[in-house]
């Protein structure tokens, strides 16, 4: 009786026309331009502008803008900070989510709450919390100092502010959907006599990877161009401690237009990279979905 009022249910939704089908056909193609042109102004127009200025000398300028040892040493510490971040934050992603979703312990509310808190706090607040903490002035500060530890206008504080803007990231994927998926399977494959590890990388692990994979991609992509936190903290030490949005904005302010936007070309082209990969994904997680949904009504 069910299935087949699942089935009329769904043949009902078959011949039944979306409101949105039998507005007039001006308001269809007005909101369509509307998008468009939002879209235009304020994403393709922008991507122009950047490779534009970027060639406005020539191949040749532009090539010879990259012939510097101060980007190669921003890309490098770029790709350190993203390469030590990321990692960290999705073994905290995975480790938050599964306490989260699988069990009931105090403190679980509060344990959500902070792993929101990057996004409420403004990532220039945030490295000005780092400083406080472990800066020469800070509560940690002389106590670092006595055993030559730098953390603040040096590599580790970079890091460390990278991984507190990205660590929801990861988290904030898995969260919500290890949540709706349930622990079924995990009981069952207890009751089958496996073990804790075994069961999160044979049902659990499976089951959540490709919103693993998007979290991945986001926290890269919010890692690497992290701006605001990692300046109130890296000291602006050229060749040292600037990532590439540090040295773009050096760049700018030396009036080397061309230098600028050569090596935000760089940043833009990840973040097309970053936009197909999630494309990608977001295929694959809907493709998911729906042989889930077939699966489930068969």
């Amino acid at each position: 009786m069910a299935g087949s009022t699942a089935m009329n249910f769904s043949g009902a939704g078959r011949r039944v026309t979306s409101p949105s089908t039998r507005d007039p056909a001006w308001v269809r193609w007005t909101l369509t331009i509307v998008a468009l042109g939002f879209l235009a102004l304020f994403l393709v127009l922008p991507l122009i502008v950047v490779f534009a200025e970027a060639l406005r000398e020539g191949m040749g300028a532009y090539l010879a803008s990259f012939n510097d040892r101060d980007l190669l040493s921003a890309v490098k510490l770029t790709l350190i900070a993203a390469g030590v971040a990321v990692p960290l934050n999705v073994v905290f992603g995975l480790c938050a989510a599964w306490a989260i979703t699988k069990f009931h312990f105090p403190g679980r509310a509060l344990l959500i709450t902070l792993i929101d808190l990057p996004f409420a706090v403004s990532p220039v607040v945030a490295g000005l919390i780092f400083v406080l903490v472990f800066g020469l002035q800070g509560w940690l500060g002389p106590w670092l100092l006595e055993r030559d530890i730098k953390i603040i206008f040096a590599i580790p504080g970079i890091i460390l502010v990278t991984m507190f803007i990205t660590f929801p990231f990861v988290a904030r994927e898995l969260i919500p959907l290890m949540e709706e998926q349930g622990t079924e399977e995990e009981q069952a494959a207890m009751t089958l006599g496996a073990g804790g590890w075994t069961i999160f990388r044979r049902v659990t692990l499976p089951n959540v990877r490709w919103a693993l994979l998007y979290g991945v991609i986001l926290c890269n992509a919010r890692a690497m161009g992290e701006f605001g936190a990692v300046s109130v903290v890296s000291g602006h030490i050229r060749g040292e401690t600037n990532t590439l949005p540090l040295h773009v904005e050096i760049l700018y302010n030396e009036y080397s237009f061309v230098a600028a936007f050569a090596t935000a070309t760089i940043l833009t082209l990840l973040a097309l990279v970053t936009l197909v990969l999630k494309s990608i994904v977001e295929h694959r997680v809907r493709s998911q979905m729906r042989r889930a949904a077939e699966e489930s009504m068969a």
